[in-house]
C-alpha cells in the first residue's frame, strides 16, 4: 500500500519537474547553414550531423603519455562524450572544454566510471606534452579523484585527423594569415560501441540534457528509475541539439499517475473500514 502511494507520488513530482523548459544554450545558432551561404574563409567550416555514423575504431592518435593508441581502445562498455579541438586554440576551444567540465561536475555520473570522454585534437602538430597540458587543467576544473582514467586527451597525425573529423562531420579550415583554424563548436554523445547518438553545439551544455544523453546512449545501463521516466517523457530533437517535451506522454504518465494515488487511496479507506468494522464487533461480543 505504501510502496504504491509512494510510486504514485514521486511520478507527480517528476511530472511537475518535467514541466520546467530545459533550454540548450548554444551559440551560432542550430546546425550550420550550407556551404554557399556561409561567409567568405568559413566555405568549409560547420557541423553536418552524422547521426548512427560509426567513429572508425582503427584510426591511431597519442595519447598524453604518448602511447600509441586505437580508438577502439575506448569503446569498451561505456558511452563516451567526443570532443574535438586544438590545445593551443585561443578562444573556443578552452570554452567548449570548460563547458564540458563544467557540465559534468554537478552530474552524479563519473568520468571513468559511468563514461568516459576523449578530447582529441585536429592540429597534426600539436604533441603529447600539449594534450598533457591540457588535461592538467581541465581535471582539475572536473575535481574528482579517478577521472584520469576516463578523459583521456589524444594527438595524432593528419590522415587520422581527416578519417575522424570526416566522420564526425566536423567541418574546420586553418587560416595561413593568422596561423589559426576556424571551426564551430560542438561535442558528440557516442554509444559504448562508437556509434553518434548525438550532438550539443555551442560551449555550454546543460547537465540535465547532457545526462540524459549518456543514459540514453548507455542503452539504459547507466542512470536511475527518474531517468527512465525523463526519457519517456522527452526526446532529443537533432535539429535543435535539445531534448523536447512529449505532451501526450506526459499526460499519459499524469492519468496513470492519477489512477495509482486514487487506487491507492481506496485500498487504504477499504481497509480501515475493515479494521473499524472487525474492531467494533469484536467489542460487541
Amino acid at each position: 500500500m505504501r510502496s504504491t502511494a509512494n510510486l504514485g507520488t514521486t511520478l507527480l513530482l517528476v511530472i511537475a519537474f518535467s514541466a520546467a523548459t530545459w533550454g540548450q544554450g548554444m551559440t551560432g545558432g542550430l546546425m550550420s547553414p550550407p556551404a554557399n551561404v556561409r561567409p567568405p574563409g568559413l566555405k568549409n567550416v560547420g557541423i553536418q550531423q552524422n547521426l548512427n555514423q560509426q567513429i572508425p575504431p582503427d584510426l591511431v592518435f597519442r595519447d598524453e603519455t604518448g602511447a600509441t593508441v586505437k580508438l577502439a581502445n575506448y569503446f569498451h562498455g561505456r558511452p563516451m562524450i567526443l570532443t574535438l579541438v586544438y590545445y593551443k586554440c585561443p578562444m573556443l576551444c578552452s570554452e567548449v572544454l570548460a563547458g564540458v567540465a563544467s557540465a559534468l561536475k554537478p552530474m552524479k555520473l563519473d568520468i571513468g566510471k559511468d563514461f568516459d570522454v576523449v578530447t582529441i585534437s585536429f592540429d597534426p602538430h600539436e604533441t603529447p606534452q600539449d594534450a598533457t597540458a591540457s588535461k592538467a587543467e581541465y581535471l582539475k576544473r572536473y575535481g574528482r579523484p579517478g577521472a584520469e582514467k576516463g578523459w583521456h586527451f589524444l594527438t595524432g597525425p593528419q590522415d587520422s585527423i581527416d578519417a575522424l573529423t570526416k566522420a564526425a562531420g566536423f567541418q574546420y579550415e586553418y587560416n595561413q594569415q593568422t596561423g589559426q583554424f576556424a571551426h564551430s563548436t560542438a561535442i558528440l554523445v557516442l554509444t559504448p560501441e562508437g556509434k553518434i547518438a548525438q550532438y550539443y553545439y555551442g560551449v555550454e551544455f546543460p547537465s540535465k540534457d547532457l545526462r540524459l544523453a549518456l543514459v540514453q546512449a548507455s542503452q539504459n545501463k547507466i542512470g536511475n528509475v527518474v531517468d527512465q521516466i525523463l526519457l519517456y517523457c522527452y526526446h532529443y530533437d537533432p535539429n535543435a541539439g535539445k531534448y523536447g517535451l512529449i505532451i501526450s506522454r506526459v499526460l499519459r504518465l499524469a492519468g496513470i499517475a492519477t489512477m495509482l494515488i486514487l487506487g491507492g487511496f481506496m485500498i487504504f479507506m477499504f481497509r480501515r473500514d475493515a479494521a473499524h468494522h472487525t474492531s467494533g464487533t469484536a467489542r460487541t461480543s
